[in-house]
């Protein structure tokens, strides 16, 4: 999911790790995104925002203004709820090495 402008997010990694604020902006090219909290003071005295790369936090709330991305969430909590028996599930590769081993057996 992307993150977008309103968003509450939490940082995961560096300096300002468990810090939790809404997103002020988004640089979609660099993959960087400000938040409400993590500043730097300079040395005039006035806060500069720092940029966070995207990957470094997890989303906490979502701004569901826009029709799509609430279809996107309400898609995703479904597929989680059905989720398929055991039996549907697809077999790792030692299970099918073991059935392939005991057929030569068998032949």
């Amino acid at each position: 999911m992307d993150v977008r402008k309103g968003d509450t997010v939490t940082v995961t990694r560096g300096n300002f790790r468990g810090v939790e604020g809404k997103v002020t902006s988004v640089d979609r090219k660099g993959g960087r995104i400000f938040v409400e909290g993590v500043s730097r003071e300079r040395a005039d005295g006035t806060a500069r925002l720092i940029a966070i790369h995207a990957s470094k936090v997890v989303l906490r709330q979502l701004v569901l203004d826009d029709k799509r991305r609430k279809d996107i969430v309400e898609r995703r909590a479904g597929d989680e709820a059905e989720e398929k028996p055991k039996e549907e599930r697809r077999r790792s590769r030692s299970e099918t090495k073991a059935e392939k081993t005991e057929q030569s057996k068998e032949a």
